[in-house]
């Protein structure tokens, strides 16, 4: 009788998975490869809860494959290492983000952009050149090749760090490659979440004036006296918002929900620059007259290659930059993904593996 999917590779692990687009995540068995000759296989300790988990879980993009262990914002400790690894040893702090392997030979792959390979392979809900299916880091254990695994900076906070294996370089890959970091520049940052709070801090590291946009009045204490930001605009204040148009360089747009994208159109000045990182489940309305009238630029951006997430984790070390996290059980899965889709979480859960994972 041929073995399942689950059953496949030989070393046992163990995680939390969804099997329906209820969403609802319980404990699961499943495998892992055994470590190869350019394998790091890794104890998980920490693992950042994403929005696009939440989205994966309840198949609200479409392609989600059943079951399926979500988690890209992985840390944890090293425990063994192929013949072939010169890059790690045991003991080591590491982590893993969104993308675990690639072709290796493109020239995306030949230029540090792992991750706009066409044959990236996913950390999770993606299937590996032999067939198998991936699984993250809801779970206990995980097996990865040494060229996609991340070192983390020593003084860097494994709980707090986790999350900027995505988060953090979904919006330093943008900033970095569009030219949003020149100091003294004015920032916009749409949307004060997971992806948000983190790019105002990145954002005054590299000596911008930051403000940030947001529908919620609540947040602007938060925004300023928390994080950091020069200034907050409450999107619906129609006086204040009349004020600001015209007055920004740039836009970070990191709000996962489907919105207007002329309203922060018309806060940027000429040759000002939108690029959009949140994956609303919807198409988006791109409004042409806005654009032309302005020369202004939209663009979008997908996390980046290792290199580049590796100079942001050396970075975000640098200026001892992390997330502000809830630090939460497995067993508080589910509650916690049910409040963030309400946005209620200042400003990223994470899950502490490796003191609540048990089967």
């Amino acid at each position: 009788m041929a073995r399942s999917p689950e059953e496949e590779h030989p070393q046992k692990a163990f995680g939390w998975a969804a099997r329906d687009n209820s969403g609802t995540l319980s404990p699961f068995n499943f495998s892992r490869r055994d470590n190869g000759e350019d394998d790091v296989t890794i104890k998980i300790l920490y693992c950042g809860v994403c929005h696009s988990d939440l989205h994966s879980a309840k198949n609200d993009w479409g392609f989600t494959s059943y079951p399926v262990v979500p988690g890209h914002e992985i840390v944890g400790a090293v425990t063994a290492v192929g013949n072939n690894v010169n890059k790690f040893k045991v003991d080591d702090k590491v982590g893993v983000g969104v993308l675990v392997d690639s072709c290796k030979k493109c020239d995306c792959c030949h230029q540090g952009l792992e991750n706009y390979c066409p044959q990236m392979i996913f950390t999770y809900n993606s299937f590996s050149s032999d067939g198998m299916k991936t699984y993250g880091g809801y779970s206990d254990i995980i097996v990865v090749d040494q060229n996609y695994v991340l070192r983390i900076p020593d003084n860097m906070p494994l709980d707090a760090g986790a999350p900027l294996l995505c988060a953090g370089i979904t919006v330093y890959s943008p900033m970095v490659y569009y030219g949003m970091n020149q100091p003294g520049k004015h920032l916009g940052v749409a949307g004060l979440g997971g992806l948000g709070h983190v790019a105002v801090k990145i954002g005054k590291a590299f000596g911008l004036k930051v403000t940030v946009i947001s529908t919620s009045p609540k947040k602007e204490s938060e925004a300023i006296d928390r994080l950091g930001a020069d200034s907050f605009l409450v999107s619906t204040d129609p006086a204040k918002f009349k004020a600001a148009i015209g007055t920004m360089d740039y836009i970070i747009d990191t709000i996962a929900a489907v919105h207007a994208l002329a309203p922060l159109l018309s806060l940027l000045n000429i040759n000002g620059k939108l690029v959009t990182v949140g994956l609303p489940e919807k198409p988006l309305e791109l409004p042409i007259f806005p654009l032309v009238i302005g020369r202004r630029l939209i663009g979008g951006s997908n996390v980046g290659g290792i290199k580049e997430t590796q100079e942001m984790l050396d970075f975000c070390s640098k200026h001892n930059i992390t997330a502000d996290i809830e630090l939460i059980r497995i067993d508080e899965l589910n509650e916690a993904m049910e409040r963030l889709a309400k946005s209620d979480v200042r400003y990223r859960f994470v899950i502490d593996v490796g003191n609540s994972l048990s089967k």
